[in-house]
């Protein structure tokens, strides 16, 4: 069995495998097919600034090598984890030198580029407008964010995709067609490896590899791989996760939005999923509270209990315990009948008060702990509501002179605001009758 591998290239899987043309790439066909804008701009030759934004293992790196080929020009990489502004000079002075002293037009390729700081971003921006390199940056987060707004308008931002099912399976293929071609993988296998890869390429080629480091120990007498095998034999890591970036914030908000839409099992689909990624169960407790007053409030009071027990549990008994409290109160918050009106109506108030001027409290509402008070009329009229036919004083006012009534608070026909809207309907009523 081990004759098998007396062959194998040195170089990591990922890197062998690396494609050497535009047609070996597998996935980003929104972009590389026929008609498609990568493809065009290939075709044409001409090369324009890019920045290139995907998750990890989609190719971005492959992609900026073969655009040095398909454009005819030189390539120089920078990583922005390792670089300065001595190697972003070293950069520019190779390139400089490209142009000056052999004709030849440079790509600088910069990876990662969301990790340089706006300075360093700054010190490319000269060059790039003076056409003496094509920039392509390389990142994982939005560059609406993280890029300086002046390079990125000098640069046409391609969004890659993670890998499909089937492209992943492809890249199976041509893995073990190239590494291990005697070493038959059931569908079980497949499928296992499929999944953990989680549509990265380069995650599901190291995997292989260490599928291919396992079976090649002196002895082994493996030649087909199972799902018992992937699944035991290897690391496997969790979801594609980043708590600071994007993908944090796009759960989140699926999350949120699953609440919203009354949908039970996507809300749990993605709390499950943020937890499996490494979310903090503290902070996903947080947000499931938000989630309760702004979706649900007054239409179903019990939401911010329950939401607010649901947080306490978990600091209790903490992971993975508590945890199911959480999937109950999201549960129970998904079904729950639905109001933002009390949200809506904090905000308006908010607002107002932010740009109205400071208007003084009526007297009749005013506190009269002192003598002095009393005389100068703090407290004076004032109605005591609980002495009141219903409890309520019609026709009275609590708001500032002159400020008319905003209606800020517009209770929906849904959960227990129903009854609230009926119970201040009678009061306005009230209100209209003792003003006649």
């Amino acid at each position: 069995m081990s004759d098998l591998f007396d062959t194998a290239p040195p170089a990591p899987l990922a890197e062998a495998l690396r494609p050497k043309t535009i047609e070996e790439v597998i996935g980003q066909t929104h972009l590389l097919a026929s008609g498609k804008p990568l493809q065009l701009a290939f075709a044409s030759g001409k090369p324009h600034s890019m920045i290139l934004w995907g998750p990890p293992g989609v190719g971005k790196t492959t992609l900026a090598r073969l655009s040095a080929q398909a454009f005819d020009r030189d390539f120089i990489a920078l990583s922005a984890v390792l670089a300065g502004v001595k190697e972003i000079r070293e950069a520019i002075d190779e390139a400089r030198r490209n142009s000056n002293q052999y004709g030849r037009q440079t790509i600088l390729f910069v990876d990662e580029i969301h990790r340089f700081n706006k300075s360093q971003q700054d010190a490319l921006l000269p060059h790039v407008e003076s056409g003496l390199f094509t920039f392509i940056g390389a990142t994982t987060e939005n560059p609406s964010f993280e890029v300086n707004s002046a390079l990125l308008s000098r640069a046409q931002v391609y969004v890659l995709k993670s890998l499909n099912t089937n492209e992943l399976r492809e890249l199976i293929q041509r893995a073990r067609a190239y590494a291990m071609p005697d070493v038959q993988f059931d569908e079980a296998a497949i499928g296992s490896l499929v999944t953990n890869a989680d549509g990265d390429a380069r995650r599901l080629l190291n995997l292989i590899e260490q599928v291919r480091n396992a079976i090649s120990i002196p002895g082994s007498t493996i030649t087909t791989v199972d799902q018992h095998f992937v699944e035991n034999a290897l690391t496997l890591n969790g979801r594609r996760f980043d708590k600071g970036g994007d993908q944090f914030y796009d759960q989140i908000s699926a999350l949120h939005k699953s609440v919203r839409g009354s949908n039970p099992d996507a809300s749990l689909y993605w709390l499950c999923r943020m937890l499996d990624g490494g979310a903090d169960p503290r902070y996903l407790a947080r947000r499931i509270i938000r989630m309760a007053w702004e979706d649900i409030g007054l239409a179903d009071p019990r939401a911010i209990q329950l939401a607010n027990d649901a947080a306490q549990t978990y600091e209790r008994l903490g992971s993975p315990e508590g945890e199911l409290a959480l999937g109950q109160a999201v549960v129970y918050l998904a079904v729950a009948a639905k109001s933002n009106a009390s949200y809506m109506a904090y905000n308006a108030a908010r607002a107002f008060a932010a740009g109205d001027q400071s208007r003084p409290v009526p007297n009749h509402l005013r506190n009269a702990p002192t003598k002095l008070m009393q005389e100068l009329g703090h407290g004076k009229a004032y109605r005591y509501a609980h002495d009141e036919p219903h409890g309520y004083a019609a026709g009275e006012t609590y708001l500032p002179e002159g400020m008319a009534q905003p209606h800020w608070y517009q209770p929906v026909s849904r959960g227990l605001e129903s009854q609230i809207a009926e119970r201040m309907a009678f009061l306005q009523k009230l209100d209209a009758d003792a003003n006649k």
